[in-house]
């Protein structure tokens, strides 16, 4: 299938993509943070520099889309058709680096969970995943303080 932008509009386009901050972990994020969970974003002092860090537990959370890690049997994996080359080279960099990125973490004792672009929309699974993941919320709130 040709490519129907010209090289000026496709690097455009590919500028635009961003890093952090994507639609599937924006959704991760406030269904955590509605569940009660607090943590930090791209901490830079966990190995892999992941999504979501939950430092006092040692657990991590990536959210990957699934076209730039290629999620192995899903629809939205597809290989461009043009410069196959460039993409496949591309694509196995990423599965590379995510492989060592976990390898180390869990060397260094870290709990990780990968969450796919195409998991994140079934809201009730997703929900029992991080639950499951990162455990108990903290019981005590700032607003049952003031009742103690």
């Amino acid at each position: 299938m040709p490519d129907f932008l010209t090289p000026k509009q496709r690097s455009a386009h590919m500028g635009r993509i961003r890093r952090a901050n994507t639609k599937p972990e924006l959704i991760v994020r406030k269904l955590l943070h509605r569940l009660g969970y607090r943590f930090r974003l791209q901490w830079k002092d966990a190995p892999g520099r992941p999504d979501i860090a939950f430092p006092g537990r040692r657990k991590i959370i990536f959210v990957h889309g699934c076209f730039w890690h290629q999620h192995a049997g899903c629809r939205l994996a597809h290989v461009p058709e043009t410069r196959r080359d460039f993409w496949e080279a591309k694509f196995a960099r990423n599965r590379a680096r995510d492989a060592r990125d976990l390898a180390r973490a869990e060397a260094l004792g870290w709990k990780v969970l990968v969450l796919w672009e195409c998991e994140v929309g079934a809201q009730t699974a997703l929900e029992e995943t991080l639950r499951d993941f990162v455990g108990p919320t903290n019981s005590k709130s700032i607003h049952n303080l003031d009742r103690a």
